[in-house]
């Protein structure tokens, strides 16, 4: 049976094809005009759906970059702004070890008082250190509440005990701040275990004693008590040189010590040799009168802002003979102590600020070498590849040629062109 194909079939045929050939020589032109390889979801709906997954890690990538960014900007400022606190207090011991000079005269310490005003004021600047980002280092969560205020006792912290963080990995926040408190507050006062005072009227009793700050001797024998160190006197008489003795009392129980086996008996002093009782041990330097007391308590928590203003107090105080320069000197002492564990605890926070930065770098590194990943297989689900492309659409070009061509052949085609 033969078949017959009328001249409308032809035409339809040859119109569909074309117009397919021309489709896919469209399609292949934007390709090659866009870039990519997929021009809709419908394209590979595989691939789409993954290239959306790696643009939103991509995204998110992006962002943490961002985030890393900022958190080292505020760490730097909150280092740079440590590094300054740790010299200022360093010039602060300089100036205590000068005014303990004993030919001082009132002018002299009143000099150095001034001093120790532009010191504390530069102290006070470090800690009101502004985070690049609108607010305040050492400020907590109040970030845009200025962090210290001056007062006549030194400074009053305005912040909190927060500390901001920021998320500088997929799974990982940092703090990026230190609130004020826990750096320039939370300073152990004498030894860090306990402190060892003179009591104020001692000068007016014209002792000379001088007591050190002490450390602990036996770990396992502190009690946590306060202690009371009274010292009496015994005038010299015809043949009998004078008598300086002392007793410790433990204030937390109201009784000698020690209290057994049996009564504390008054110790003999001797200047610069060690007390020790329940775990502690110092020295009282110098001639006490009768009647001088110092006492050994619990170490406490100071702002450093206090233990500056205290020192520029001291050198305003009166202070002459013997017994003045004896009460400067427990001063001193105590103040150098303070501004040591000051200084340490500055340097505590500067390593864990570091230890941050350090993170952070990493972080970047690793961000860095994900970015790459995520823009490589990017590439290789979108991008097209222009070498495959070219040659794809020079064969379809070539077919819709030959196609145009052969219709026009076939359409030319007619009986009626025979019938005379």
């Amino acid at each position: 049976m033969v078949s017959r194909i009328s001249t409308r079939t032809i035409y339809d045929l040859g119109s569909s094809q074309i117009t397919s050939l021309q489709t896919a020589l469209a399609r292949t032109q934007q390709q090659l005009s866009t870039g990519r390889k997929n021009l809709t979801a419908a394209d590979d709906p595989i691939a789409t759906a993954r290239a959306l997954e790696v643009t939103q890690s991509q995204s998110l990538n992006t962002q943490l970059a961002t985030n890393r960014s900022n958190a080292k900007g505020v760490l730097s400022a909150e280092t740079v702004a440590l590094s300054s606190t740790t010299a200022i207090l360093q010039d602060i011991k300089d100036l205590a070890v000068k005014a303990g000079n004993p030919s001082y005269s009132p002018s002299d310490l009143e000099s150095v008082a001034t001093e120790l005003e532009g010191r504390l004021a530069d102290l006070m600047g470090q800690a009101n250190t502004s985070d690049g980002l609108g607010g305040y280092v050492f400020a907590g969560y109040r970030s845009t509440t200025l962090p210290f205020t001056k007062t006549a006792g030194g400074a009053a912290y305005q912040g909190d005990q927060g500390q901001r963080e920021l998320q500088v990995g997929s799974t990982r926040s940092i703090p990026i701040t230190d609130s004020g408190a826990s750096v320039f507050e939370n300073n152990a006062t004498g030894n860090g275990t306990f402190v060892t005072t003179p009591d104020p009227a001692n000068f007016t009793r014209g002792g000379t004693g001088i007591i050190s700050a002490g450390s602990v001797k036996d770990t396992t024998q502190l009690t946590g008590h306060k202690y009371q160190i009274d010292f009496q006197v015994v005038p010299a008489s015809p043949g009998i040189p004078k008598q300086t003795t002392y007793t410790v009392t433990d204030l937390t129980l109201n009784q000698p010590v020690p209290a057994t086996p049996v009564p504390a008996v008054p110790q003999a002093y001797v200047s610069g040799q060690n007390i020790t009782f329940d775990g502690v041990q110092f020295d009282v330097k110098g001639d006490p009168a009768d009647g001088d007391n110092f006492s050994v308590q619990p170490s406490t928590k100071q702002s450093v802002f206090s233990t500056v203003q205290d020192f520029i107090n001291a050198l305003r105080a009166p202070a002459t003979g013997n017994a003045g320069n004896a009460s400067l000197n427990n001063k001193l002492n105590q103040l150098q102590v303070n501004i040591d564990n000051a200084a340490d605890n500055v340097l505590s926070v500067q390593a864990a600020v570091g230890a941050r930065l350090k993170e952070v770098d990493y972080l970047d590194s690793s961000g860095d070498d994900l970015g790459l990943q995520y823009a490589t297989t990017l590439s290789n689900l979108q991008e097209l590849d222009y070498t495959a492309a070219i040659s794809l659409f020079t064969q379809q070009q070539t077919t819709l040629t030959a196609a145009q061509k052969s219709f026009t052949t076939m359409s030319g085609l007619s009986l009626f062109n025979y019938i005379s």
